[in-house]
């Protein structure tokens, strides 16, 4: 059985062409018109990957994607977004909110296949990859965990790639454009904007344990994750 994949769409037309498509690619896909019903297909078996549109009646997918990475048990889920919002602005919103990738309708079915696959590949963790530790932080590449001397940080799942990364390169600066090869991987369709705001999601997320002064901006260059205070 392939991974399985929860659509959020309340298009009938459009959840009918990407079950066929995904279905047709070797996923286990299912299918759902709103939040609540995403909510209960969520309960009952964990998706290893929501498609959720943004435009949804009553909660809307941007809320929802929210409210998931607040939970601790659908804070790792990978999330695309598909949306008729394909303004810069909107696509950063859809970043904020915790969205691994964005994709703007109209679009290929190849297209989305090839990002499922592509956010799937960089956020299942590699399972014979050795925890870090630095200054007390810690991250377990396998369970997926990041502590700090012995409490838990919440992550989602591209913060945790990326902390993963920096953690593995210390003292080292990374252009945005760096960032985004290496943590993303090539070929993306994302603009270097979208590094900024998941460096201030993991700063966030690190801040309440006092480790978000590990990731430090380089003006005019981009950024780096040193043990030492700026």
């Amino acid at each position: 059985m392939g991974k399985r994949i929860l659509l959020v769409e309340d298009e009938a037309a459009i959840r009918e062409m990407v079950q066929l498509a995904l279905s047709r690619a070797g996923f286990d896909i299912r299918a759902v018109a709103d939040a609540a019903r995403a909510d209960r297909e969520i309960e009952q078996a964990r998706p290893d990957l929501i498609l959720l549109d943004w435009m949804l009646p009553g909660v809307s997918g941007l809320e929802l994607a929210r409210r998931l990475r607040r939970c601790d048990s659908t804070r790792n889920i990978p999330l695309i977004m598909l949306t008729a919002k394909g303004e810069e602005g909107d696509r950063l919103s859809g970043f904020e909110a915790g969205a691994d990738d964005y994709v703007v309708k109209p679009f290929s079915v190849k297209e989305l296949v090839a990002r499922i696959c592509a956010v799937l590949k960089r956020t299942t963790p590699v399972g014979d990859e050795h925890p870090i530790e630095i200054g007390g932080l810690r991250l377990d590449p396998v369970s997926h965990r990041v502590t700090g001397r012995g409490e838990t940080i919440r992550t989602g799942p591209t913060e945790f790639r990326m902390l993963h990364f920096f953690m593995s390169h210390p003292e080292r600066v990374f252009t945005r454009g760096q960032l985004l090869d290496r943590i993303w991987g090539r070929n993306v369709y994302i603009e270097e904007r979208t590094v900024d705001v998941h460096i201030r999601r993991l700063r966030k997320a690190l801040a309440g344990h006092g480790f978000d002064r590990f990731v430090q901006t380089v003006h005019g260059t981009g950024y780096r994750f040193s043990r030492q205070m700026e």
